[in-house]
C-alpha cells in the first residue's frame, strides 16, 4: 500500500523536446542567461543600498522586482537546466515538490504585475503631486507598498493552489516545463468547474487590476505633461515612464500568451518555448532595461567601472 502511494506521488514531466545535439548548446545558453539575471539583478540592488542617492522610493520599490526577477529564475531555470541533461523517460518531481514549485510559479507571476502597479502608483504621485511626494513617499510607506504587492500575490495563490491540492489525481504526467496550477489540476478526473470559475476569476482581477490602475496612471500623468511647459519636467517624466511602462507591456504580452496557449492542448509545445522565454528574457530585460533606461543608475554603473579601471592602470 505504501508503496502504491509513493508511485502516485511521483510525478514526470515532459520537459523541452530537444535532440541530443541541441542539449548542449541549450544547457549552455540558459545558463549564461541565469547567470546573468542573477548577476545583474544582485548587481542592481547591491548598487542600490550602497548608494545613498539611489535610495529614493521609487529604487527601493525597484528592488521588489529585482528581488522577483531572482526568486522567479531561480525556481524554473535550474530545475529546466536538469531535465535537459537527462532522458525523457527519468524527468520524475514529487508530487509535494511540483506544488511548491507552482506556488513559487504563481507568486513570481503575481507579483511581477503588483510590483508594477506600486511603482505605477510611486510615479503618479511624483509627476501629479510632486510638492507632496515626499510627505506621502516615505521610507514606512515604502514598506507597505512592497508588503502588500507580495501579501497580495501570497494569498490570492495560497487560494489558487488550496482549491487543485484538494482534487484526487488519476495522472501523473505534467503536459509542461514545470509545475504550474492548470498542470496540476489536468492530472484530476474530478469536476474542474470551481478550480476554472476562481482561475477565470484571479486571471481577470490580476491582469484588470494591474491594466486599469497604469492605464488610469499613465492617463493622468500624460494630461499633466501636456498640461505642463516645463520641459525639463516633462522629459524625466518621459524617461522614467517609458522605462516602466516597457517592462510592463512586456509582461503583459507574455501573460496574455501563456495563457490563451493553456487552451490549445495541441499546442502544448509552443507554449513550452513561450513559457520558457517569458521565464528567462523578462528577468534579464528588465535588469537591462532599468540599469541602461535610468540615468541615476546608468551614471552610476559607469562610475563604479571608471573607478575599478583607474584601480587597474594604478596597478
Amino acid at each position: 500500500m505504501e508503496n502504491q502511494t509513493s508511485s502516485e506521488d511521483i510525478l514526470l514531466l515532459e520537459g523541452l523536446k530537444v535532440t541530443p545535439k541541441s542539449s548542449i548548446p541549450v544547457f549552455t545558453l540558459l545558463l549564461i542567461i541565469y547567470i546573468f539575471i542573477t548577476v545583474s539583478n544582485l548587481g542592481l540592488l547591491a548598487l542600490i543600498f550602497r548608494t545613498r542617492s539611489l535610495q529614493q522610493p521609487m529604487y527601493l520599490l525597484f528592488c521588489n522586482m529585482s528581488i522577483n526577477d531572482i526568486f522567479g529564475a531561480t525556481i524554473i531555470i535550474p530545475h529546466v537546466l536538469r531535465d535537459i541533461l537527462i532522458s525523457h523517460s527519468e524527468r520524475y518531481i514529487h508530487y509535494i515538490d511540483c506544488v511548491i514549485q507552482a506556488f513559487c510559479v504563481h507568486v513570481y507571476g503575481s507579483t511581477s504585475h503588483t510590483v508594477l502597479m506600486i511603482m505605477a502608483f510611486d510615479r503618479y504621485v511624483a509627476i501629479c503631486n510632486p510638492l507632496r511626494y515626499a510627505t506621502i513617499m516615505t521610507n514606512t510607506m515604502v514598506v507597505k507598498l512592497s508588503v502588500t504587492a507580495w501579501a497580495v500575490a501570497f494569498v490570492m495563490v495560497a487560494i489558487l493552489l488550496g482549491l487543485t491540492i484538494r482534487l484526487s489525481r488519476c495522472r501523473r504526467v505534467i503536459p509542461n516545463l514545470f509545475c504550474d496550477n492548470a498542470s496540476l489540476f489536468s492530472l484530476s478526473c474530478e469536476s474542474l468547474l470551481i478550480n476554472h470559475i476562481y482561475g477565470l476569476g484571479y486571471t481577470v482581477v490580476l491582469l484588470g487590476s494591474s491594466m486599469s490602475s497604469v492605464t488610469l496612471t499613465y492617463l493622468k500623468i500624460a494630461a499633466v505633461c501636456l498640461r505642463s511647459k516645463n520641459k525639463v519636467l516633462n522629459s524625466k517624466a518621459l524617461q522614467t515612464c517609458a522605462t516602466h511602462l516597457a517592462v510592463y507591456i512586456l509582461l503583459l504580452v507574455s501573460a496574455f500568451i501563456i495563457v490563451i496557449l493553456h487552451r490549445f492542448p495541441q499546442l502544448s509545445d509552443h507554449r513550452k518555448v513561450a513559457a520558457i522565454v517569458g521565464e528567462v528574457a523578462l528577468p534579464a530585460l528588465n535588469a537591462v532595461i532599468y540599469g541602461l533606461q535610468i540615468k541615476e543608475i546608468r551614471q552610476r554603473i559607469v562610475a563604479v567601472f571608471q573607478s575599478k579601471g583607474a584601480l587597474m592602470n594604478l596597478k
